[in-house]
């Protein structure tokens, strides 16, 4: 192979890749429904990167239009476009403004610039926006893994979108160190060789990540979904139990922690008369104002119906009361309403401390469980504690 079609191949290859992984992520959006929205995304970033390799191959072929401004905006368009998609990892949302805050002004001022004689401009401005937007990526990624996955973990999997911000960089670095060596990428210069080398590897790399961290959210999805109440979204039954369990081992080894039981008032008579819908929404809304009184180390769930309970490791009966009475407070003087109808929301709590001479957490629960019908057989939004 010649020196000078080795760029040329290199390009053809890249776009290949490109154009295969856009059809690939095109299918598992529309056919398979795997994260349409993130799927779709990446299909498009594949397709404009494609397309922009193409245009910028066909310059002096094609209308200047498309070859110059139109393959240099949509190399940066697909980049900004994956740097939107990445908060969809984690939430159903796109970044476009900090996206479009690059892509826009750098799309006008290549407007305007000539595309003739020295173009060196051009270059460092192109990749700039890149770097730019595909750090921001990679930020954000990390960003969005580390809610689930530890610092090594998210590290790990980001990585090449770092090396892709490390390459844009390269380029960058090149126009401006060496800016009488500086070549396009169809140049037969050695680094611009190596960059197309790199490139046709990290876009194999990139898409594979992609992949991966497309399964991860899935896999984060379906272990949020056996772990978490589909209404409330605070623990089910079964995580609670398990996180409890855990506790309960940790107190012989003199680690103390509580349990407040809490269930609802009057929550038959409230279904009854406004409806099973308004059941559920006073049940999230129980929830909604209970939540701030959680810290990091405890664990709220849902037993079942209107019956909650939350794990308070490292504390006390004394701290479970204070607790508990915050959280009796908060839902006291909280507002429901349904159909334009106010609807007082309260609950009967019982608390009780984890004791060493405890069989098992079921003897725990058994006495939160008495502290709470105590409550209620006291006329109900009340803090009481099984007898000792």
């Amino acid at each position: 192979m010649s020196t000078g079609s080795e760029p040329l191949t290199l390009l053809a290859a890249i776009m290949l890749v490109f154009f295969i992984a856009s059809l690939a992520w095109g299918l598992l959006a529309s056919a398979a429904q795997v994260e349409p929205r993130m799927c779709q995304c990446l299909a498009l970033v594949n397709a404009l990167l494609a397309g922009s390799l193409a245009a910028h191959g066909l310059r002096g072929h094609a209308p200047a239009l498309l070859s110059y401004w139109g393959s240099d905006v949509m190399g940066i368009a697909a980049i900004a476009l994956l740097r939107a998609s990445m908060p969809a990892l984690n939430a159903p949302r796109l970044a476009w403004r900090s996206a479009l805050a690059v892509l826009l002004p750098a799309a006008l001022v290549l407007a305007l610039l000539p595309y003739q004689g020295d173009m060196r401009w051009h270059s460092r401005l192109i990749f700039l926006s890149m770097t730019l937007l595909s750090v921001m990526a990679s930020v954000d990624a990390w960003q969005q893994l580390r809610i689930h996955l530890d610092r090594k973990m998210a590290t790990v999997l980001t990585g090449p979108l770092f090396l892709i911000s490390a390459m844009m960089l390269s380029r960058l670095l090149e126009s401006l160190l060496r800016p009488g060596q500086t070549t396009d990428v169809l140049g037969s210069g050695d680094f611009n060789v190596a960059w197309l080398w790199s490139t046709l590897v990290m876009n194999l790399v990139v898409n594979a990540t992609m992949g991966l961290l497309v399964m991860t959210k899935l896999i984060l999805r379906i272990q949020r979904l056996t772990r978490r109440d589909p209404l409330t979204e605070v623990l089910n039954r079964r995580a609670l139990s398990e996180a409890i369990e855990v506790e309960h081992t940790r107190l012989q080894r003199g680690r103390s922690y509580a349990l407040v039981m809490i269930d609802m008032d009057h929550f038959k008579h409230l279904n009854d008369t406004l409806g099973h819908a308004a059941g559920d929404a006073a049940l999230k809304r129980a929830v909604e104002v209970l939540s701030p009184c959680v810290r990091d180390i405890d664990r709220f769930g849902r037993l079942g119906g209107e019956e909650f309970c939350m794990l308070l490791p490292l504390t006390d009966l004394a701290g479970a009361l204070l607790v508990a009475e915050r959280m009796r407070h908060n839902l006291e003087h909280s507002n429901f309403e349904w159909s334009g109808k106010p609807w007082p929301l309260t609950a009967s709590f019982g608390i009780a401390e984890g004791r060493a001479t405890d069989a098992s957490a079921d003897d725990v629960l058994r006495r939160a469980d008495q502290g709470m019908y105590k409550a209620k057989a006291q006329g109900r939004n009340l803090v009481q504690a099984a007898e000792a």
